[in-house]
């Protein structure tokens, strides 16, 4: 298990190394360390921006296996967004690492937090795009598709998966509301208590066919008396589509 020295002395030695390396000139913090919210929990989460014209894969690839000689690197992967290469590692302390390797031109977007360590950059961050509602509310129809279809044709398992992602959804809805963050639950413990209580009754605790279908009934439920209280332009009609994939997924 890792300290929080060993945190701070590998995040050294990597800025470290960024400064040294000739093909990235600037690097900066992300995450709970620029919100200023890091605890003994918190990873390493560091920005690089290469030179000009080299490639985000080759630069990676080489910092991985300096990663693997020296630092107890047990596995990674790889993750594309917001224009950046993200490779993440998991150490053999139990450390997650995650270095974002951004093209010279296009530096650290989509709205993150940033602490520059150094190097001359243009605009850091550009505004995070307005989240919107109704996505959540159309993939929250989806989902209760596949529970119905689900149900139906007694698969338990598949029915809990899809329950499981239908509450995901009808929760960004409610950290929406509140300004809270709604990616990976990061924002469902800073909810209301009561609001907590409800979402806690939807917890499933058996694959039982009769209780899969009221916990269905109340999710959906709560998804669209939520979207009333947010003024989302929910389709006409599709409450009662609502309540009838709910009616029809009873025997």
């Amino acid at each position: 298990m890792f300290d929080l020295g060993d945190r701070v002395a590998l995040r050294d030695r990597l800025v470290e190394a960024a400064r040294r390396d000739p093909e990235i000139d600037a690097a900066a913090l992300l995450g709970s360390s620029a919100r200023g919210t890091e605890d003994r929990w918190s990873d390493v989460d560091l920005a690089l921006r290469l030179a000009p014209g080299v490639s985000a894969v080759g630069v990676a690839d080489r910092w991985a296996e300096d990663l693997r000689r020296a630092e107890g690197v047990v596995d990674h992967l790889d993750v594309h967004a917001s224009g950046a290469l993200y490779r993440v590692f998991l150490l053999s302390s139990t450390l997650q690492v995650d270095l974002s390797f951004w093209p010279h031109e296009h530096f650290v977007s989509g709205g993150a937090p940033v602490t520059l360590l150094f190097g001359e950059t243009g605009e850091l961050s550009t505004p995070r795009p307005v989240e919107d509602g109704m996505d959540h509310v159309r993939m929250s129809w989806l989902y209760a598709l596949h529970v119905r279809s689900a149900l139906c044709r007694g698969r338990a398992w598949q029915a809990v998966w899809m329950l499981e992602n239908l509450r995901n959804r009808l929760v960004s809805l409610y950290c929406l509301r509140h300004d809270l963050p709604t990616q990976e639950g990061r924002g469902v413990d800073a909810l209301p208590e009561v609001i907590r209580s409800e979402l806690a009754e939807t917890l499933l605790s058996s694959t039982e066919p009769a209780g899969l279908r009221r916990t269905f009934a109340v999710l959906v439920t709560s998804l669209l008396a939520e979207a009333s209280r947010q003024d989302l332009p929910v389709p006409g009609g599709l409450q009662r589509t609502l309540a009838e994939l709910v009616r029809s997924a009873a025997p």
